[in-house]
């Protein structure tokens, strides 16, 4: 047996994982980040901070994600001629959505002018409402189709079927993170993952250290949030010289796979995975927050999940995505207002919270906020089907045609609704704003041209907008 077969069977990378204590880092490899290591030479972590092509108003996102498409007639798009011809069908043709629906069904929730501005908003929001003139309501939005899969992916990688990026991880390659010892990029979804799954955070074609971290916010305690946190049976220091070792064996593995993104990415979560132990214990424990701040936001996991975003933000996280209705989702094809009355009620009061605070902490313009779901819902109601509607006719279907997003701080223009649907709210028809738009305006707060910022793979130039977008100048402040 040769030294280096010798090597080989002494090493065994998951079992020094094992013993180290560090199965923080299964956890941590999407996130990752990493000081200098030396392999001959230090080198520069690929997620130090870099600067963006010019000045940017946004330095971090919160996006609060209404997982199922929630009705934009019922929230932020108040519609009264489905009032005036409620019962009767749509005048006009229908366009097509994934199932047949019928007539006219208006909101059976009160709208009304909120702050200087006279924005007008759904009782659903009353809370969020009270920064309307922070608010910056996109109603021209549209999509390509009306299914949840590819509508979740394009909006949250700007490409509805193929493997791409997602924001949170072009964000990240594009400005490196403030924090070294938490993840750049995390993605919050209670009770396991969404439609399409961890394909809403990843990254793609990118080196893996730019994907999104996964957390389960079912759980409050923060060993079960972040597990392995606590190393209970090793010291930090022996810890430390036994993961010294093991990164001074991947550091030879390495020399010789230069180009092996997979095992930078491992060789990085160790490093993050080892610093983490205290440093996120403390972010995610909302439990060192005053009771009135508790109070405010109120006890629903939501409201968990947008407290520990604020707390991240704070940090220098860069971008933190919050699912709200992964396991009861805002898609609501019968009885719309008892459910969207349910999940308003778990996530109204925190956002209202969350805004409150950025304001205080001096985050609010350096912090872009965007809340919207995949699509919105037809003005119209979905017909009986199995499984749905059954005697009642109170729900809606899916709608990519037109339906409404908003944004708040980041160096947007609050206090303005933007666009327009039609007279019912079924087609974007005035400064329509498609996904790619949205992605390019997003970018640009950021400091980004959309169109330069890339990535070499299979032998093009790849970006977030493709070959789409434009920056909607008129959402700038």
């Amino acid at each position: 047996m040769n030294r280096l077969e010798s090597e080989r069977q002494l090493v065994d990378r998951r079992g020094w994982l094992s013993r180290c204590g560090l199965g923080v880092g299964a956890l941590a490899l999407p996130g990752l980040l990493a000081d200098s290591l030396q392999a001959g030479a230090q080198r520069a972590s690929p997620m130090a901070p870099k600067t963006p092509h010019f000045p940017a108003r946004a330095k971090h996102l919160i996006h609060i994600f209404c997982n199922g498409g929630p009705s934009h007639v019922d929230t932020f798009d108040p519609k009264p001629s489905i009032l005036k011809y409620a019962g009767q069908p749509m005048p006009g043709e229908t366009p097509r959505t994934e199932r047949p629906t019928g007539s006219l069904y208006p909101s059976p929730f009160r709208f009304r002018r909120y702050g200087q501005s006279g924005l007008e908003i759904s009782e659903l929001f009353e809370k969020t409402a009270m920064h309307a003139d922070d608010l910056c309501v996109v109603r021209s939005m549209h999509a390509d189709v009306p299914n949840h899969e590819p509508s979740l992916l394009l909006m949250n990688t700007g490409e509805a079927r193929l493997v791409r990026p997602s924001f949170g991880s072009w964000m990240t390659y594009g400005l490196g993170t403030e924090n070294e010892n938490l993840p750049a990029f995390i993605a919050m979804c209670p009770g396991g993952y969404p439609i399409q799954e961890s394909q809403n955070w990843q990254a793609g074609f990118l080196p893996g250290i730019f994907q999104g971290t996964y957390v389960d916010t079912k759980h409050q305690s923060v060993d079960k949030l972040i597990e392995d946190s606590v190393n209970r049976s090793m010291s930090p220091d022996r810890q430390r010289r036994l993961l010294d070792l093991v990164q001074a064996w991947n550091a030879k593995h390495q020399q010789t796979r230069p180009a092996d993104g997979m095992l930078e990415a491992r060789i990085e979560s160790l490093e993050l995975a080892y610093r983490m132990q205290s440093e996120a214990a403390d972010a995610f424990d909302v439990s060192r927050e005053p009771q009135h701040v508790l109070d405010r936001y109120g006890s629903t996991v939501q409201a968990r999940q947008l407290l520990i975003a604020r707390r991240l933000i704070e940090r220098g996280v860069r971008c933190v995505q919050v699912w709200h209705g992964a396991g009861q989702p805002w898609d609501h094809h019968d009885k719309i207002e008892e459910g969207h009355r349910q999940l308003a009620r778990e996530t109204d009061q925190p956002i209202a919270a969350l805004l409150s605070d950025l304001k205080s902490l001096g985050l609010f313009e350096e912090t872009l906020v965007l809340w919207g779901g995949e699509f919105g819902r037809t003005p119209t109601v979905e017909l009986p089907k199995e499984g749905a509607n059954q005697g009642t006719m109170t729900g809606r279907d899916h709608n990519h045609w037109g339906f409404t997003v908003w944004m708040a701080g980041g160096g947007v223009k609050g206090g303005q609704a933007y666009g327009a649907t039609d007279e019912f709210g079924f087609k974007a028809v005035d400064q329509r704003v498609h996904v790619h738009d949205l992605h390019a305006t997003m970018l640009h707060l950021m400091g980004f041209d959309h169109e330069k910022l890339t990535y070499r793979w299979a032998g093009r130039d790849f970006r977030l907008t493709d070959i789409h977008g434009n920056v909607v100048k008129e959402l700038l402040a």
